[in-house]
């Protein structure tokens, strides 16, 4: 009878099932992050060029402001919103202060749930390296007690091994390609952030 990968899960021993629970929680977290990641950051690149060409078109900064509740995923609405708030009325000294305050706090919301995808990259094979450990552990262990290096002696520890092996790497290896692409992203969004921030600064906020 051919043995399956969910065979395998089932004998495998209760250090190993812990693991994979763990790494279970990684994969799925990753990819409910990446999946997220990747529709609002598409979302953001459009209403960013929508926010942008309202801007170059408006007619002052109140009209504008109102142009900027309609673009709620746009970094660059959201930090023209935060500093007009801010001003409002006044005419501030400390305008660069504010602007830069608030274009952090939006590079910040950029980058939100990365950090995640990193640990998940770095320390899930680490995490499946230990349930590999502990399988081969287990299989000596079998072959002391049995006096017997068979294969039916070691194939269960060496299953438990391989098992939590692919297992890290099933986790690892789609958060690593997600985090490089989505750094990548984030820093093309950032960068307009930044940019934006230095048009604020120009901006004749009394008009």
């Amino acid at each position: 009878m051919e043995t399956t990968v969910i065979d395998l899960i089932r004998q495998t021993g209760v250090v190993a099932k812990a693991v994979l629970l763990i790494l279970l929680f990684f994969s799925i977290f990753s990819w409910a992050i990446i999946f997220y990641k990747w529709k609002i950051f598409k979302n953001m690149k459009k209403e960013n060029q929508k926010f942008f060409d309202a801007f170059l078109n408006s007619n002052g900064t109140k009209e504008l402001f109102a142009v900027a509740k309609r673009f709620e995923l746009s970094p660059i609405a959201s930090l023209y919103r935060e500093v007009f708030s801010e001003i409002q009325g006044k005419n501030p000294t400390n305008l660069e202060a504010i602007v830069r305050k608030y274009s952090s706090e939006e590079a910040n919301k950029v980058e939100s749930y990365l950090g995640f995808l990193a640990t998940t990259g770095s320390t899930t094979p680490f995490i499946g390296l230990f349930g590999t450990v502990w399988g081969i552990m287990d299989a000596f262990r079998h072959i002391g007690m049995k006096g017997s290096a068979s294969i039916a002696t070691v194939a269960p520890g060496i299953a438990e091994a391989l098992v939590t092996t692919a297992a890290g790497l099933f986790a690892a290896i789609p958060a690593v390609i997600a985090y490089n692409y989505f750094t990548s992203q984030a820093n093309k969004i950032i960068n307009e952030v930044n940019d934006f921030s230095e048009t604020l600064l120009k901006y004749p906020w009394q008009h």
